[in-house]
């Protein structure tokens, strides 16, 4: 904990001073991340299982907001184990090479009343790309809400890119997310 207060310390000075936003803890039971995808004729849902997040937030600050979650890869489940299988194998994902899926935000501008537009970049099998994306948000004495959605074209991450599951899949993967956080 004496480590955590050194290096925040740290941090302000080399911040010219300024103090940092405080820390905010996921509430996991609370949040999911989820995702959907054309696939087989119709709309595939997902949800990944296993991810951890940190987020550094002001409420009257929100352009200061910065948060990074880690999703394990292969904890997505599918509607069926027959393409939960699918989605992390090779052709996919490719969760054995790539583990983790690293989403990064950036900011959070205000639009007025519990709106705002997040910028992030996701990390996806090596490949970053930048996403800006509506976001609502809610912050209710020590409580946030945070609910909203981005498209991902899933070729540029290199994910179906070959043989059959380029005419397969959609381009287009959805990401829905809502996350319940507590002032830590």
């Amino acid at each position: 904990m004496k480590r955590r207060a050194v290096l925040a310390g740290l941090l302000a000075l080399a911040l010219g001073g300024a103090t940092l936003p405080p820390s905010w803890v996921v509430v996991r039971q609370a949040s999911t991340i989820d995702l959907t995808v054309r696939a087989f004729g119709g709309s595939q849902q997902g949800r990944f299982e296993d991810w951890r997040g940190e987020i550094i937030f002001d409420p009257e600050a929100p352009e200061r907001t910065r948060a990074t979650v880690l999703v394990q890869a292969g904890s997505l489940r599918m509607r069926s184990s027959a393409l939960t299988s699918r989605a992390r194998g090779s052709n996919l994902l490719d969760t054995a090479r790539h583990p983790v899926v690293r989403f990064e935000l950036q900011s959070l501008r205000s639009l007025g009343g519990n709106r705002y537009t997040a910028r992030a970049e996701v990390t996806i099998k090596g490949r970053t790309r930048p996403v800006s994306f509506p976001v609502d948000l809610r912050v209710t004495g020590d409580r946030a809400h945070l609910a909203g959605a981005f498209t991902l074209d899933r070729t540029q991450f290199g994910i179906g890119t070959a043989g059959a599951w380029n005419r397969i899949l959609g381009r287009e993967v959805t990401v829905r997310v809502s996350l319940q956080a507590r002032r830590a």
